[in-house]
């Protein structure tokens, strides 16, 4: 058994042993986002320090804990704050959780994520279903060698977005009279905020939002087979497009949309 896999049986051990069970939808809950964990019935709570093999977030606005219970009618396993490259982890610890999800039995992943709008016709608090990802992190966490059962060598990312999933998102925004924006999500890897140079950029490739995670963690999924949904939410417009930067706004704007937020990923999760 190679090491990844031992440390993922360790895990998976550990955490069953907590009173986890059956698992359909993992959720990774960012930036003032985690709220949501918070209406899971019938919870089983997991902070990370206690998991084998977990590191701890060390973002403000991040719980560091799986909730586990029903939401929507699913069994969902959801991280109240995620791990970052820029906090010094390697991208395999930084989406070893979603190799644990898969590992518990989840089919599909829910990733949210608090990012900068690079489209100009974005403004703070619009939520965005992702629908294609650019990595700019310059890394990749399937670099190394790789483990045919966990997933193949050269996996396609073509769809990593489920084409079948945004479609649900969208009806479910329409008929809740959100307008929800669509677009492409690049992944920088922090901790700066890019610059004004940086998004011009991202904006001549394609990109309608950048952010500083995501990525990483749905290229694992789509390496270990699972379907996924992304959702972001603008917390902020990029660097030139306004006076300046900060993580205080960001929290501040989740906070101000999460109803709408927590009300789309909950009514998309009990039609999925």
């Amino acid at each position: 058994m190679t090491e990844l896999k031992l440390a993922i049986k360790e895990t998976t051990e550990f955490i069953k042993s907590q009173g986890v069970g059956e698992v359909t939808f993992g959720l990774i809950l960012g930036s003032g986002l985690g709220e949501l964990a918070e209406e899971i019935e019938d919870k089983v709570v997991v902070p990370y320090n206690e998991i084998p093999h977990f590191p701890v977030s060390t973002v403000v606005g991040h719980a560091g804990q799986l909730v586990y219970g029903t939401l929507s009618g699913k069994k969902v396993l959801a991280m109240q704050g995620r791990f970052h490259f820029y906090e010094g982890h390697s991208m395999q610890t930084v989406t070893y959780p979603v190799r644990v999800m898969k590992a518990l039995g989840a089919h599909s992943l829910i990733v949210t994520n608090a990012c900068g709008g690079v489209n100009e016709n974005f403004e703070p608090g619009d939520l965005m279903l992702i629908t294609d990802q650019i990595n700019f992190t310059g890394t990749n966490p399937l670099i190394g060698p790789n483990d045919e059962e966990l997933g193949p060598r050269f996996p396609d990312m073509s769809n990593a977005y489920t084409p079948a999933y945004q479609e649900v998102a969208k009806k479910v925004g329409q008929k809740s009279g959100l307008h929800l924006k669509e677009g492409v999500y690049m992944g920088f890897s922090g901790p700066t905020y890019e610059t004004p140079a940086e998004i011009r950029m991202a904006r001549t490739i394609g990109a309608d939002a950048v952010g500083m995670s995501t990525v990483p963690e749905v290229i694992v999924a789509a390496h270990s087979g699972l379907k996924v949904l992304g959702i972001s939410c603008i917390t902020n417009l990029a660097a030139g497009m306004q006076a300046n930067l900060n993580h205080e706004e960001v929290v501040a704007t989740t906070e101000r949309v999460k109803g709408e937020f927590k009300d789309l990923v909950k009514k998309t999760l009990a039609e999925l």
